[in-house]
């Protein structure tokens, strides 16, 4: 072989390397700028990214939010089961503080209520002249009712109050109401302390209701 024939078969090679570079340069794969954008090369739709906002109607979910203010362990905004009463927002507020006035809480609160969504219940306090629940207001200077306890002055009779009101006493929940009333039917408290000797409440319950609950 001549060496102009060597020198055509190079020039030939050589023009076939630059023909398959520049082919693989043309359809080569070009990386994503985004990764967050590309899985397995297709683009996500921005439509399934969105999320949607929770719904803020808390009566559609069978629950209402009230307000508890006042004389009560622990006032403030409560969420309750709808269909919920006065006594089971007192309740879920810690129940009475010790300085409520019951005597006018009597008068002014319906325990047995069903509340609404966005009320808001008051309990009065010793020295208040009014209270509010559910819109309704007591008349500043109205003497204040039989509150049916004996003559206990407004304290929470365990012989005589009714389940809403025990329950509404701090730290006296459902069972120990149920408790204190199947007590009291086989026979009446002496006092709290007589309550505490028959094992219906304990010495930290009778701690919580001292000066606001009475028996006997």
């Amino acid at each position: 072989m001549s060496r102009s024939d060597r020198i055509m078969i190079a020039a030939g090679g050589g023009a076939l390397i630059l023909a398959l570079a520049a082919g693989w340069l043309a359809f080569a794969p070009v990386e994503a700028d985004s990764p967050d954008l590309v899985t397995g090369g297709m683009a996500l739709p921005t439509a399934q990214v969105a999320s949607a906002a929770p719904s803020s109607d808390s009566a559609a979910n069978g629950t209402i939010v009230v307000d508890v203010q006042g004389a009560v362990a622990e006032p403030g905004v409560r969420q309750l089961p709808a269909g919920s009463r006065v006594a089971e927002a007192i309740a879920a507020s810690g129940g009475y503080a010790s300085d409520a006035d019951l005597a006018t809480a009597a008068a002014s609160l319906n325990l047995a209520q069903m509340l609404g969504d966005g009320e808001q219940i008051r309990v009065p306090r010793i020295g208040e002249s009014s209270g509010v629940a559910g819109g309704e207001v007591t008349p500043p200077g109205a003497p204040p009712p039989d509150d049916g306890g004996g003559g206990t002055g407004g304290l929470v009779n365990l012989n005589t109050a009714t389940p809403e009101e025990l329950e509404a006493l701090p730290g006296i929940g459902p069972v120990t109401v149920q408790k204190i009333v199947a007590a009291r039917q086989e026979q009446p408290f002496a006092s709290l302390d007589d309550a505490v000797q028959r094992g219906v409440i304990h010495r930290g319950q009778l701690e919580d209701i001292q000066g606001i609950a009475t028996a006997g």
